[in-house]
């Protein structure tokens, strides 16, 4: 290969492969290394050096000034065989770099093939799998459909890159709301928890940094537009958007919405919280299938307990019964007994709401 040529050939691999030139020289002089070590079978020193504005190479057998011409061909097809091997794994490295810097980042591309229930997914310069365990179960896509995900992770598995995709994890409805709500994109609203049962129901907890933005409705958009473009993407996953809190009595009403609740106990030493609603809300707070409760105990990292009006009052009346026979027995007031908050009355529990709020 002449001067001219061999200077063609590092541009061109360092525009089409996006390597570093200095990455293409130094895989070429490795290649002629090894190829002439093979030719010569000699004890000395080989060592190759190509100029990098002239594309002059210069070879070297210990003292001996070798001419490249003396490798031969068959050399050249050794040399040609550890260049290529090169290139691949310069160019593996630099997919990798590329979307290590991307993981947690959606990315779209077409539906190349399946192999079993794994999809194959085109994402221009290599390929990502997106795993049955990381579909919905209510989505199905055909062979040249562009799909989007979420980069989960990206590792080298010899000379390929495995970038491994979801539409499961949590983090692909984030970033969908980061795409879509410019607020919280510029971080003047903060997505504090989520918690999603992927296809079928998500709850994401949101707070504002300036108080004259409304976090809820701004993720909810003007006539729900921006909230509908995510439930179109994740195929009709519901989604309840709710404010967050730092207070407890006011967080985990609005994380079982819809349902109404009339009452709270906490227990902050193992985080229960016994939740008092409605006899006729007691179906919606829990879901179906126990959705709801177990989304919401998620949000909100607290163990919950649903009860009903009715369950309270029982266990109200159960209490004060007990407290009644340990004050007769030892001969002391009901209210000497009843120092530790056992529960919060409707009443109590709506004050304390609305003083907080």
């Amino acid at each position: 290969m002449d001067k001219e040529n061999l200077l063609r050939l590092v541009d061109s691999l360092h525009r089409d492969k996006e390597i570093a030139k200095e990455v293409v020289f130094q895989g070429i002089e490795a290649a002629l290394i090894t190829a002439a070590k093979k030719h010569f079978r000699s004890q000395e020193a080989v060592s190759i050096q190509i100029d990098r504005k002239t594309g002059e190479i210069v070879a070297m057998e210990g003292d001996r000034k070798i001419d490249p011409s003396e490798l031969g061909r068959i050399t050249a097809q050794t040399a040609k065989q550890v260049i290529i091997q090169k290139i691949r794994e310069a160019e593996r490295d630099v997919i990798f770099e590329d979307f290590c810097k991307r993981k947690g980042v959606i990315v779209s591309g077409k539906v190349q093939r399946f192999e079993g229930a794994t999809m194959i997914v085109n994402l221009g310069k290599t390929e990502g799998v997106l795993q049955k365990s990381e579909q919905t179960a209510n989505e199905h896509y055909t062979i040249g459909e562009r799909v989007r995900a979420v980069i989960l992770d990206v590792k080298k598995v010899g000379t390929r890159v495995k970038i491994t995709l979801s539409r499961t994890h949590p983090d692909f409805v984030r970033k969908l709301f980061e795409l879509e709500v410019p607020e919280i994109a510029e971080n003047t609203i903060e997505i504090k928890a989520l918690a999603r049962e992927a296809g079928q129901r998500s709850k994401i907890a949101v707070a504002s940094s300036d108080e004259n933005v409304d976090c809820v409705g701004a993720c909810v958009g003007m006539r729900g537009s921006r909230i509908k473009n995510i439930v179109d993407e994740l195929n009709g996953e519901k989604i309840d958007i709710i404010r967050w809190s730092e207070e407890p009595e006011l967080l985990l009403p609005n994380a079982l919405k819809p349902a109404e609740v009339s009452g709270i106990i906490l227990s902050p030493e193992n985080r229960t919280a016994t939740i008092v609603v409605p006899n006729d809300q007691l179906s919606l707070a829990i879901g179906k299938r126990g959705q709801n409760v177990r989304l919401a105990s998620r949000l909100t990292e607290w163990n919950i307990d649903i009860i009903t009006d009715a369950e309270f009052e029982k266990r109200q009346k159960a209490d004060d019964l007990e407290l009644a026979e340990v004050a007769d027995a030892n001969n002391v007031s009901t209210n000497d007994l009843s120092g530790k908050n056992v529960a919060a009355t409707n009443s109590e529990y709506n004050d304390n709401v609305e003083s907080k709020s």
